[in-house]
């Protein structure tokens, strides 16, 4: 079974007694400050999803990193899906509990990269924008990258507007190509 099938049942698992216990916000905090954690210390996602590491050195460190700074139910489901052997698919659980909480709270992410930084008026302006043709809440990550020379791309899930200046000369130089052959 996959990762990420795995990881997804746990965070659905996970989300549910959230539910039950009204906590659901707070462990998305944690599972928020758990992904960060991980990608700013690679060797702690490391050393979870190694198997020849024991479990019990596994929650010690669980316990050091994170005890009072996640609920105790956030830091019993980690110490769980340690001592089950799951310590593989600890971040992508947190990912998916993520995903899951984003989609119960209809919240969309969203991302444009430009060429030069947006505006806050533009930047609220495309936020209304997607709101309206979406629905519910967007959160945009902006990016910027030269090369683009103008315009934007907006990534919305897995759809894609590309609106840059360098997309349009590709086209165009692809057309021309075309027609000279």
């Amino acid at each position: 079974m996959s990762e990420l099938t795995v990881g997804s049942r746990y965070a659905k698992s996970l989300i549910d007694l959230a539910q039950e216990q009204d906590n659901v916000d707070v462990i998305k905090a944690d599972m928020d400050l758990f992904i960060h954690t991980l990608k700013a210390n690679p060797e702690l996602k490391a050393v979870l999803s190694n198997p020849i590491i024991a479990h019990s050195k596994k929650t010690k460190i669980l316990d050091a990193v994170f005890l009072g700074k996640v609920n105790k139910v956030t830091i019993s489901f980690f110490k769980l899906m340690v001592d089950k052997g799951r310590g593989e698919v600890l971040y992508t659980t947190a990912y998916e509990y993520v995903n899951l909480y984003n989609i119960k709270r209809h919240i969309t992410k969203a991302r444009v990269t430009s060429a030069t930084a947006l505006s806050a008026a533009n930047k609220q302006t495309l936020i209304a924008e997607l709101q309206t043709s979406i629905g519910g809440t967007v959160v945009l990550e902006d990016k910027i990258d030269p090369s683009l020379i103008g315009g934007f791309v907006l990534t919305v899930g897995d759809r894609q507007v590309d609106t840059s200046i360098s997309a349009s000369l590709k086209k165009l130089k692809k057309e021309f190509a075309e027609k000279v052959n």
